[in-house]
């Protein structure tokens, strides 16, 4: 039988010696992995194999790893740390619990790293100048709480070990409904942590991803019904869980195919915080390492659309993220001959590097935040772990509440009618394909006919792909910088995508060469769907007037005219094409546009069709009817 004391006493002393602690959701044994560290540059570099035997690796994925898809990241040069585990064995909990040191741990020197009026100047500027120019729907900037640990002695080493099991047994101690709780103790680098979300897990053929958004932070004396129903009413916490399912849906229609299915949605309850969250499924036969690439990262913590949210990033976070907002992943042999994976996202994390602590937490910015409010929400987050871990006084009524011996106080929130009614209500806002097992699109009415989808830097292209394939179309997706004059000459249906910016800047390559796109096929009178930011460029080649709108539609779903029918349709623009209020045509373009306004929603004409919406999005209840008629209409 092992002396969990002394193994965990013996991997302390050593300071050479790299293992990790996990405790999964609602088990009552921790894992613990050994082995050897070898840091690698690449996902693809992971070595799942030696000498052709499978093997199991731990790794921790930075955030600078974003930069594999071709997305802007500052490198910090923190490693991608893989432990090759040589041993993996479950210990009692109790037996930890008994065997963890659980003195307090000082801090001294503690503070944010950026003070809350520079905080807020920060979210000011990228509601303004990124959102309110078009560059995207949210955006998650983080600060760092910081403070120094000393306990005394003259060994750091073992100090900073130490302090990472105290902290690690306040953990499994005091939080609830984490995902994973875990230590990671490698020479250097130290995290400890209790995530909430799975950022991706695949197991069996089976991909799932776990998209959790919204803080509520619980007042003194823990949750009650009424605290709760006012955080579910909220329209900011709504439409920023709708947008975060929008772009791992993206993700999910990338490595899945079938394209993901969404279930949900569900509360999700912490000792001091409650989130709501939906559940992603679908099948995929790609390498684990593939499915980590193309689904970094979450965009609960980066944004959207996710590759002008990682420059938003690198434009207004002054320091690299380090660790924060990857992922840990614990890659396992499976009965196949290949490897599952199950992927935590590194958020409410303390590193633990040179005497020094570090807490990054961050806010999703949207067009509905408020400066303070968000300022706000980074200390609720920073306290929710510096709580957990002992740092600072914890809220003792809401513990005592959260108690297992307690009523089930999570279970009575969660399944009290009104709550419960508030939740089920956001599914009726939503897509039913997207809710709803998907059919094979072989019978579907284009089968037997191509579509070429250009990507303009936003990936709904990839559930736009998805909902093509389902109508029975062979679709194929190519990067905006990728496509030639030969490839849109080519194409039987050219469907023009989306994407951030101005639609009337050509100094941006990106916006030229949609702007080349759009006109070379329009000129060869050959089958065109324009969508959101090529609709615009579309209207502005026909002689419609381009213009912002007062308020960003981003997240914003809205009944709208479309040849003679309503739709709901969801919206993810700052620009409009506009039109005088009454004007149903374009020269050869019939014109679909609000009745007051004059904002277009919709475009078609000889061989082409438009629409400024997102067709593909959850948001998009009459989505896949319309996008229906429009291919309908471009190849009339």
């Amino acid at each position: 039988m092992t002396d969990t004391a002394a193994l965990l006493a013996a991997l302390v002393r050593n300071p050479n010696a790299s293992f990790v602690l996990i405790a999964r959701d609602g088990a009552q044994s921790v894992e613990l992995l050994t082995g050897d560290v070898e840091d690698v540059d690449l996902l693809a570099d992971i070595p799942l194999t030696v000498d052709g035997a499978a093997r199991e690796v731990f790794a921790m994925v930075p955030y600078r790893q974003v930069r594999e898809r071709g997305f802007e990241a500052q490198d910090d040069g923190v490693p991608l740390r893989c432990l090759l585990v040589d041993r993996h064995e479950h210990l009692p909990l109790g037996a930890v619990l008994d065997a963890l040191p659980q003195d307090a741990v000082p801090l001294k020197d503690a503070g944010f790293d950026i003070s809350d009026e520079d905080y807020a100047q920060v979210v000011t500027r990228v509601i303004a100048d990124e959102i309110g120019r078009g560059e995207g729907a949210n955006f998650v900037i983080r600060r760092d709480y910081t403070a120094t640990i000393d306990l005394g002695s003259d060994d750091p080493v073992h100090d900073e070990r130490t302090a990472a099991l105290t902290w690690f047994r306040a953990l499994l101690t005091h939080e609830r409904g984490a995902y994973w709780t875990f230590a990671v103790i490698t020479p250097g680098h130290i995290a400890v942590g209790a995530s909430p979300e799975a950022h991706v897990v695949a197991r069996d053929g089976i991909v799932t991803m776990n998209p959790i958004s919204g803080t509520f932070r619980h007042p003194a004396g823990g949750a009650t019904k009424e605290t709760l129903v006012e955080f579910l009413s909220s329209t900011k916490e709504t439409e920023e869980l709708f947008m975060v399912v929008d772009e791992e849906l993206k993700m999910m229609s990338a490595v899945c195919s079938d394209g993901g299915r969404i279930t949900g949605p569900h509360l999700k309850q912490m000792s001091r915080l409650t989130h709501t969250e939906y559940m992603l499924r679908g099948r995929s036969r790609l390498d684990p390492r593939d499915i980590l690439r193309e689904t970094m990262f979450a965009p609960t913590v980066t944004g959207s659309p996710m590759q002008n949210a990682c420059a938003v990033i690198r434009r207004h976070e002054t320091r690299p993220r380090g660790y924060y907002s990857g992922v840990a992943a614990l890659f396992t042999p499976n009965a196949e001959g290949g490897h599952d994976v199950d992927a935590p996202i590194l958020i409410r994390t303390v590193y633990l590097e040179g005497g020094q602590l570090r807490v990054p937490v961050g806010a999703t910015l949207v067009r509905h935040s408020d400066p303070y409010g968000e300022v706000s929400e980074t200390h609720g987050k920073a306290a929710g772990v510096l709580g957990a871990i002992g740092a600072i006084a914890r809220d003792i009524a809401a513990e005592t509440k959260l108690d297992p011996d307690a009523p089930a106080v999570e279970t009575s929130l969660a399944d009290d009618p009104e709550v419960a009614e508030l939740l089920a209500s956001r599914n009726s806002r939503l897509a039913e394909f997207w809710l709803n097992p998907q059919e094979d699109g072989t019978a579907g009415p284009f089968a037997g006919r191509s579509a070429l989808v250009i990507d303009a830097e936003d990936r709904f292209t990839t559930m736009l792909a998805h909902q093509l394939r389902h109508l029975g179309l062979d679709a194929r997706i190519v990067p905006w910088n990728d496509v030639t004059d030969a490839d849109v000459d080519a194409a039987e249906l050219l469907v023009a995508g989306p994407g951030p910016g101005d639609p009337r800047d050509a100094t941006i390559g990106r916006i030229a060469r949609m702007r080349e796109i759009v006109a070379r096929r329009l000129a060869h009178g050959a089958p065109l769907l324009a969508v959101c930011l090529s609709h615009q460029i579309l209207a502005d080649q026909l002689g419609i007037a381009l213009a912002p709108l007062a308020a960003p539609h981003q997240g914003l779903q809205k009944i709208v005219p479309v040849f003679g029918e309503d739709a709901s349709i969801g919206f993810y623009n700052t620009f409009t094409a506009r039109v005088s209020p009454g004007t149903t045509a374009a020269g050869e373009a019939e014109v679909s546009a609000d009745a007051t306004t004059g904002d277009v929603y919709a475009l078609r004409g000889p061989s082409f069709a438009s629409v400024q919406g997102h067709l593909e999005s959850i948001l998009s209840r009459d989505g896949i009817r319309t996008l229906e008629r429009l291919i309908s209409d471009a190849f009339a």
